[in-house]
């Protein structure tokens, strides 16, 4: 039997690009910003994540990639950017490859590795051991917001670099997100709400 993720992701592909492309449930963020700034005269800065097109941190504390914006912070993440897998493990933003929770590419082991898929020694040669591979929202949430129960549930897509981009909530019953503001609803379900946000890049032309 399929797990719900693979059915998501298979729903996922018989996505047109006029639906992945047309605005999102929280498009009008970015009108709203863009008309408090107008009244005190400014354009929000922006402050480009190096390596990886298409994404960007405002310094007013908005966030967003290949058009879609929002308020809510990313879950906890090796980068800026919370890219994981089909499972909810951490990936390098600008490439996809596995990283530990340090950041560290690893091999099918989990060792860390360089980027010839060589493993990382000390300097007296001997291997670096493996460090922890934790999911974002299920493992990495808990154990730095002790008291949060999160589940990941919603998603919805954007065509972004020419692939479907699935973005999806990590959610909880805190009426708090991650960023100390008040959480949304989003796409949670009945009773839960956004406590931060991941993405996760399904390589489905669009």
């Amino acid at each position: 039997m399929s797990r719900p993720d693979e059915i998501v992701d298979r729903t996922a592909r018989g996505l047109s690009r006029r639906l992945a492309t047309r605005a999102t449930r929280r498009g009008f963020l970015a009108g709203v910003a863009a008309g408090a700034f107008a009244l005190v005269g400014a354009r929000p800065a922006e402050a480009r994540i190096a390596g990886v097109r298409g994404a960007n941190k405002t310094k007013e504390g908005w966030f967003g990639f290949c058009g879609h914006t929002w308020t809510t912070g990313s879950c906890p993440s090796p980068f800026l950017l919370p890219r994981i897998d089909a499972r909810g493990f951490p990936l390098r933003p600008s490439d996809g490859r596995p990283v530990d929770n340090l950041g560290r590419l690893i091999d099918a082991l989990g060792r860390p590795v360089d980027a010839q898929g060589v493993q990382l020694t000390s300097p007296d040669g001997t291997p670096l051991p493996p460090a922890p591979r934790t999911r974002l929202c299920q493992d990495w949430v808990p154990e730095r917001h002790p008291g949060i129960r999160p589940v990941v549930e919603g998603a919805w897509y954007r065509c972004c670099n020419n692939q479907i981009r699935k973005l999806t909530d990590c959610c909880s019953t805190s009426r708090i997100r991650i960023n100390g503001d008040a959480s949304l609803v989003g796409y949670c379900r009945p009773g839960r709400r956004v406590f931060c946000v991941m993405y996760y890049d399904t390589g489905v032309p669009c």
